[in-house]
């Protein structure tokens, strides 16, 4: 058995007590994981960017000169604008537009997340033609020119055995003037027959002279409104072309009269 002296045994007591002496750094387990029951979770997703619900040009076509009207509908954003001289404007709204050439507005609408942008285009159709003006030919304004002398001339009647202008022949060939100073106008090339009747009574060769003497009457009354003489042609015939075949005054009155016709 192998034996120390007290000093060699004294120094590896020593020893030894200083290596039990020493401290060591102790392993902390991780924590237990907490439950999420108790808590909201986070949304770690980024601001998002301006929707353009809607961005319409009404109508999308237009003829010069019209307008037309700019729709919007903005969410989300912080900022709205368009372009061509319209400048900022509201998350919803309309403005009134009148271009003169086709154009395209662009909306944009921009937000801390970024910028959305939306276009509308307007086409700008040059104006239709405006139409033909209406032909100033043998067709007139209503028809041929037999049909306008019926339809805007007026007999000029007269006394029994009278060739005089009386107060409503005036009215009637003052109204028959204004109608055919137009009617020469639309049928640059046109004559018409200033027609004198008679009623029944009395000889054929009377009433030719009768008729003749109302004829002129009436013509020259004519001419003196403005109707140019040698477009005015005068005829009798008459009590060979009576309107009324009746034997009494009203009849008679009806025959009576300076009538128009077209001339050769």
């Amino acid at each position: 058995m192998k034996t120390y002296s007290p000093f060699r045994l004294s120094a590896l007591i020593l020893l030894l007590l200083a290596a039990g002496c020493g401290k060591k750094t102790p392993i902390i387990p991780p924590p237990p994981p907490t439950s999420n029951n108790n808590t909201t979770p986070t949304n770690t997703a980024g601001p998002e960017r301006p929707t353009v619900a809607s961005f319409t040009a009404e109508p999308a076509s237009i003829e010069r000169g019209q307008s037309a009207l700019l729709r919007w509908s903005v969410t989300g954003a912080a900022a709205i604008s368009i372009n061509n001289g319209i400048g900022t404007v509201p998350a919803t709204g309309t403005q009134n537009i009148t271009p003169t050439e086709t154009t395209t507005w662009t909306l944009a609408a921009a937000s801390p997340a970024g910028t959305t942008s939306a276009t509308a285009t307007v086409t700008v159709r040059p104006p239709a033609p405006p139409p033909p003006p209406p032909p100033a030919n043998n067709t007139g304004r209503t028809g041929t020119l037999e049909s306008r002398l019926q339809s805007d001339l007026q007999d000029a009647l007269f006394d029994y055995d009278s060739g005089d202008i009386r107060g409503d022949a005036r009215a009637a060939l003052t109204s028959d003037a204004t109608a055919l100073r137009q009617i020469f106008a639309d049928f640059p090339s046109a004559s018409i027959n200033v027609e004198g009747h008679c009623d029944e009574r009395g000889s054929a060769e009377y009433n030719l002279g009768l008729g003749d003497r109302r004829a002129s009457a009436a013509r020259d009354f004519l001419v003196q409104l403005g109707v140019p003489a040698a477009r005015l042609h005068t005829i009798s015939y008459g009590k060979e072309r009576p309107v009324c075949t009746e034997s009494d005054e009203s009849c008679w009155q009806r025959n009576r009269r300076a009538h128009f016709s077209v001339g050769q």
